[in-house]
This record gives structure tokens, sequence and C-alpha cells, in this order.
């Protein structure tokens, strides 16, 4: 993983040799590790350390599985992670209670630490494919329809200001100037003037919010998850 950004992982359990033994594992695999023993911590921690990956124990006290899983997804704070269940429980109802609650696979104990390090490296992968999709703030863009979903709302963009969107977004944090951005969205033949691109920005904000994009004065934009 030399010169790759260490992924993170937060396991949730309420058994502490379940969460030594995981920790180990993990950690040879070359994964950042934390923990947490109840769902009620490991939703407080998901919001503080925005993990790549949450593995989840199904029965804990304070909050169980379920209701960890449900509050992280509910919450807009969060750039929201893989989430797995790591469990005992088989029974069906259990595994399709905890898919409902938006979980992205369900895994049962015990488990072989060489096939969970492939599991967890799957998932990874999986997320990565699509990290660039879900842009924070209940935002996520769907390149293929050419539109932004909305807390679950879906918006149509012209295309001009999807370009703008997707461009910022693409590297959050990054300012872009207005030089850059008429040359990348309506590129170096066409001559446009910046307030152009403040039109496209503010009818963006009318459809998506104030906090996603911010104006750096005197020199552009930049996307902020």
């Amino acid at each position: 993983m030399v010169g790759q950004p260490i992924e993170t992982v937060l396991l949730v359990d309420d058994d502490p040799d379940v969460i030594e033994f995981l920790s180990y594992n993990l950690k040879i695999g070359g994964y950042k590790v934390f923990s947490a023993v109840n769902g009620l911590e490991g939703l407080n921690k998901t919001i503080e350390l925005q993990p790549s990956l949450v593995l989840l124990d199904l029965m804990m006290p304070e909050m169980d599985g379920i209701e960890t899983c449900q509050a992280i997804r509910n919450d807009n704070s969060i750039n929201q992670p893989i989430i797995a269940f790591l469990t005992s429980r088989s029974e069906d109802y259990s595994q399709v209670a905890a898919l409902d609650a938006g979980a992205d696979d369900y895994i049962t104990k015990p488990v072989r630490p060489r096939l969970l390090i492939s599991k967890v490296g799957s998932l990874l992968r999986r997320a990565a494919e699509k990290s660039n999709d879900w842009l924070g703030h209940g935002l996520v863009i769907d390149r293929e329809q050419f539109c932004i979903i909305l807390n679950e709302k879906k918006i149509d963009l012209p295309k001009k200001e999807f370009e703008i969107l997707e461009l910022l977004a693409s590297k959050p944090e990054k300012v872009f100037d207005r030089d850059k951005i008429l040359s990348l969205v309506w590129g170096d033949d066409t001559i446009v003037g910046s307030r152009t691109i403040d039109v496209h920005i503010r009818k963006l904000r009318e459809k998506i919010g104030d906090n996603c994009i911010k104006t750096v004065k005197g020199i552009g934009y930049k996307y902020v998850r």
C-alpha cells in the first residue's frame, strides 16, 4: 500500500476478544483500524473519523447494529462508508433486515482471517469505483442520466451546470479559478465572459443549496463536502 492512502476501518462490536482478533488481522492487511464497543459509540466515531468501512455486529448494547446502520445512512454529515455486518446470526430475516437498513454486505462468524481481508479489500475496491458519485450534502451525481439526486429527489441539470458541478466536485477543496473553469468546461476556442460562470454557479446553488460550492473571492470557486 506504499504511496496510497491508508484505508480506515471501524470495528463496532461489544466483544473485546473479537475486536482484538479483527484489529490484529486488519492491521496486518495494511488498514488503519479503530474500534467501538456499542452502536452509539460506533455512530459517534463514524461521524468523527469518517472511515472507509464500518464492520458492525448485530446485537449490541446502547444501539443495535440495525439502528446504527440506519443512523449512519441517514446522517448527511457522514461521507458514507461501506457498511458490512459481521455477526454470528445467520438467519435469513437478520440478513434481510441488515440489507434493508442500508448494509452493503453480511458476513457470518466465524470467518477465516484471509477471507475477511479478501472481503474487506473487495468491498473497498467497489467503494472506490463509486466514490466520485457521492458528493456529500445528500447529493449524488448520476453521469449516465446527466442529473443529480438530492435527498433521493432527481434534479435534471443543463449541460454546462452539470459539467461545472462535476469539475468542482472531482477535487473537493481545490480552488478552480475562473479561467480554468472556462477552459475545461467551455474550451479554449469558445469566448465567454467570467460573468457566465457566476450565473451558472448561482443557478446551481438555487438547486443544490449554498453549502456545497464556496466562492474564493478574487479567484474562483471550490466544492466543499
